[in-house]
């Protein structure tokens, strides 16, 4: 039988999609798409596991069942997806699906608590009425009990294929919410460079603060190489917490630790009382956050903002601050910005130069296109951090002009996440590209970090040759004179 491939996925949940276009945006319809993949990933998960037990031990069902309690997920029969199927045609078809994920949550409470805790099958205001509702989970259901969506673990083409078919459709629910789309997914290009450039290592604790549908965190682990790290994750939204948390599990990352809440206001990741420290932290905060708590946070109790408290209309350093703190001895950050953050003065400023000048701690400014983040056309940078750096130089990079057009959106290839990355890594100074500023440098500009500082852009106008063009012109006049002579003269032989 013919293993699943990633593009029979795509293609499958991508139709499901279809059963809601038209009746809602798909900012909304997006959590019952993918909570309806991952309860048929759950269940086929599940089933596979039963049928290796039963060809293991027989009809000894107390063995069977003891083992099943020792697998990372426990599914009752009124949980699966076959459940479900079976019931498409049910008057109150809503309120099954809905009994179903509460129990499927209450028998993993340790995992998947809260995981559906925004997501209603049964919700008039957002599926309709009950004919109408009925209609549309009906077809959603048949979509996904297409054969050829079989997600059985033995069935995959790849290991990834569900993570990655999870992947795409946030991609494309991101990209046709607009402005909302950036609040829960960064561009895949953005966030594999930035998982390049703070290069994790085995056994690395990585953390990202505003951790969205978690598509950074896994990229982050990736570059490990091997199941050897642990990822921690916190996300305001409680919908894209949850969207986060079934993302972890559908790349087989079964004990990331994804917490609920203001990361700001009330930092989770706690060790002693203490903020909890980490190898890695990478984050694509929201930008230039208005009313992000500067008034509550003045007297912070984990101490986070001793650089100074940024301005309360714009919380980029506040994240930094946070992120800072959230830094081992030994720690690298990389974080997605404004160009703002480069060179606004007042307390920002004040931040800026200590960060350079007392500390020591920014490695590299690397500019990006415009208009690769969705919601937003204006261009960012990423900032790494390293603790425990030697040299005092930073290196600067500007990869403004160096993207593919796209219908919406620019984006970035390999090919150009690569060469950053290979700039970086040597920290070469190359010709409109990059360039190694020394402390002195950075200091004469008094710590503004506005790339074009830096790295030179400018191209030189082509020098024009005056006597040449003179003469062209000279031609272009003749033949005008010529041309009107001519029509003249027909005009005068057609009597006009």
């Amino acid at each position: 039988m013919q293993k699943t491939n990633q593009e029979t996925v795509n293609g499958i949940v991508w139709k499901a999609c279809d059963s809601f276009r038209g009746t809602m945006e798909s900012n909304d319809y997006k959590e019952y798409v993918l909570t309806m993949l991952f309860v048929k990933y759950l269940s086929d998960f599940y089933k596979e596991k039963v049928e290796n037990l039963k060809v293991k031990y027989g009809n000894n069902e107390d063995r069977i069942s003891k083992s099943l309690k020792r697998e990372k997920f426990i599914l009752d029969e009124t949980c699966t997806f076959e459940y479900i199927l079976k019931h498409k045609e049910s008057a109150n078809i809503g309120e099954v699906i809905n009994k179903a994920l509460e129990r499927i949550e209450e028998d993993n409470k340790e995992k998947l608590e809260g995981i559906f805790r925004n997501v209603d099958f049964n919700s008039e205001i957002k599926l309709g009425k009950t004919k109408e509702r009925n209609s549309i989970l009906k077809n959603l259901i048949e979509d996904f009990s297409d054969e050829r969506l079989d997600l059985r673990p033995s069935m995959l083409s790849e290991n990834d294929v569900i993570g990655d078919a999870y992947e795409y459709l946030i991609a494309h629910f991101a990209s046709s919410a607009g402005k909302s789309g950036g609040e829960f997914y960064t561009p895949s290009g953005v966030s594999t460079l930035l998982a390049k450039l703070v290069e994790a290592k085995e056994g690395a604790r990585i953390y990202d603060p505003t951790c969205g549908s978690g598509s950074l965190l896994i990229k982050a682990s990736k570059e490990v190489g091997n199941q050897n790290f642990a990822l921690y994750g916190q996300e305001k939204n409680g919908q894209t917490q949850a969207l986060s948390k079934m993302n972890m599990f559908l790349h087989e990352i079964n004990d990331a630790k994804i917490e609920w809440g203001d990361t700001l206001r009330n930092p989770l990741h706690k060790e002693n009382n203490h903020i909890m420290k980490f190898d890695i932290v990478v984050a694509n905060p929201p930008f230039s956050l208005d009313k992000w708590g500067a008034e509550e946070l003045k007297d912070d109790t984990y101490k986070r903002f001793e650089y100074g408290l940024p301005p309360k209309s714009k919380g980029d350093y506040a994240f930094i601050s946070h992120m800072l703190a959230s830094l081992n001895v030994n720690g690298t950050m990389g974080v997605v910005l404004p160009h703002g953050v480069l060179f606004r003065g007042a307390s920002e400023g004040k931040i800026r130069k200590q960060l350079i000048e007392d500390d020591n701690l920014l490695d590299a400014v690397i500019g990006l296109p415009a208009n690769l983040f969705f919601g937003t056309s204006i261009p960012a940078c990423i900032l790494i951090f390293k603790k425990q750096r030697k040299n005092r130089d930073v290196l600067f990079i500007d990869a403004s002009k160096e993207f593919i057009k796209e219908k919406n959106q620019n984006s970035i290839t390999p090919e150009h996440i690569n060469k950053i990355f290979e700039t970086y890594k040597t920290r070469n100074s190359l010709d409109k590209y990059s360039h190694l500023a020394s402390f002195e440098e950075i200091e004469e500009n008094d710590f503004n970090l506005n790339i074009p500082r830096y790295v030179d852009t400018f191209e030189e106008e082509e020098i024009v040759d005056i006597a040449l063009t003179k003469t062209n012109i000279a031609k272009i006049e003749s033949e005008l004179i010529d041309v009107k002579a001519k029509m003249s003269g027909y005009l005068k032989e057609l009597g006009l």
